[in-house]
């Protein structure tokens, strides 16, 4: 029986999820320069050919997973407003969010973006939608009432939300490599850092 029109949508949506989770992982793992579109067919189990009929070239699909990221990193973080709990308790889970493996294949793919120069430049133009200023500003209640019911560190509020996302990403690029024996700190004794003594 031929499938409908819907269904065959469906089947094409899940092809190019497929294409783009394998493509993910093999960027992630060799960069952009490192990565050729038959490591990424072969990665996402298909032909060459019937990948190229969802992504032209390894440049659009490395753009289309930067703006994922992008887009998920901002969604992600504007979840913090809607977590229940205190300030601490809420920057408490989004660092257990932002430290869960799923992440970490997207951040080695922004770290990409971020220091390599050899990325395309409409990715790099992505970055100014994930500035430290943009994270600042949706993080920037949460700290402000951390600090007003004595819970947060006290202290210029940018500078603690830069300070926050610096030793997040320290900490995602050292156990990127899963260095023998580096293990992530508990998010508990990472929070100490922001707490009031």
């Amino acid at each position: 029986m031929p499938l409908n029109e819907e269904q065959l949508q469906q089947k094409r949506d899940e092809r190019r999820e497929q294409i783009l989770s394998a493509a993910l992982k093999v960027f992630a793992r060799r960069g952009l320069i490192g990565t050729k579109m038959s490591m990424i067919s072969e990665e996402a189990g298909i032909s060459q050919g019937l990948m190229y009929r969802y992504f032209t070239s390894k440049d659009e699909l490395f753009i289309t997973l930067v703006e994922r990221a992008i887009q998920g990193s901002i969604e992600g973080t504007k979840q913090i407003h809607q977590m229940p709990g205190s300030p601490l308790e809420k920057l408490t889970r989004l660092t257990e969010i932002i430290l869960d493996e799923d992440g970490q294949l997207y951040f080695l793919l922004m770290h990409q973006v971020r220091t390599s120069d050899d990325v395309p430049e409409k990715a790099k133009a992505l970055l100014e939608y994930a500035s430290m200023d943009v994270y600042v500003d949706m993080l920037k209640p949460v700290f402000e009432e951390g600090q007003k019911n004595g819970e947060l560190a006290e202290g210029d509020i940018s500078e603690l939300i830069s300070c926050y996302f610096t030793v997040i990403s320290g900490l995602m690029t050292l156990n990127i490599p899963k260095t023998q024996g580096f293990q992530l700190p508990r998010v508990e004794l990472l929070m100490r850092m922001f707490t009031r003594l």
